[in-house]
């Protein structure tokens, strides 16, 4: 692995982890890894080819060699790219984001994926967004972070993502969407949703996100 520092940043669903670690990226000055895109996109890649989402060595092979880019537009935005046709609004709808969550259970892909993600340390340093940054892919990595939320502070910002997006969305289909999602993520038998135990654990339930950044922030400049 790279000697360049990285902080991760993992959690549930909803938890916030996406929107405070591309702000502390920024923050930083630093690279960002979205794992959960890449398993949103390797879902998205199966369904395209033709592969069924129970089929884990077949997704395995080809996390292995699909060609993914992240980049961003003028204004700043995420922009996502597979096989040459930019994809970011396709891996952002709640069927992606429970596809990945399948998909993600497959140990052929989750090891697949496991040197694409560690590729990412690269120099001044890396914040990495995901379930299981800091227990398996940066082990050694510090400070590590580990944000949640109560179930229903998560659907309630699930929801109003949606609304905000033009999304019709309905809050108690995205509770139960959540709930299994927890569930799978933390029972799967390959690297299941769990605090490293040397991660700071932060509820941050009744938080505001410039709130959760300024703490994460503070963490990280007296650990790094």
């Amino acid at each position: 692995m790279s000697d360049a520092p990285v902080l991760t940043i993992d959690g549930p669903s909803g938890s916030g982890k996406g929107t405070v670690s591309r702000a502390i990226a920024k923050s930083l000055g630093w690279a960002l890894l979205d794992s959960g895109a890449l398993y949103r996109l390797v879902a998205l890649a199966g369904r395209r080819a033709g592969i069924s989402l129970e089929d884990a060595e077949a997704l395995g092979r080809l996390a292995e060699q699909f060609d993914i880019r992240f980049d961003s537009t003028e204004a700043g935005d995420e922009a996502v790219w597979l096989d040459g046709e930019e994809v970011t609004r396709a891996i952002r709808t709640e069927q992606a984001g429970n596809d990945a969550s399948k998909v993600a259970a497959l140990a052929p892909v989750r090891a697949a994926l496991l040197g694409r993600q560690r590729r990412f340390a690269v120099p001044p340093g890396l914040v990495a967004d995901g379930r299981d940054m800091g227990t398996v892919v940066f082990p050694l990595a510090s400070p590590k972070i580990f944000l949640t939320a109560s179930p229903a502070e998560r659907a309630l910002r699930r929801y109003k993502q949606l609304k905000e997006k033009g999304v019709t969305a309905n809050l108690a289909a995205l509770s139960l969407e959540i709930a299994e999602r927890d569930r799978r993520d933390m029972s799967r038998a390959s690297s299941p949703l769990v605090a490293s135990a040397d991660a700071t654990m932060l509820d941050t339930t009744g938080m505001s996100v410039d709130d959760v950044v300024e703490r994460v922030l503070r963490i990280a400049r007296e650990l790094i």
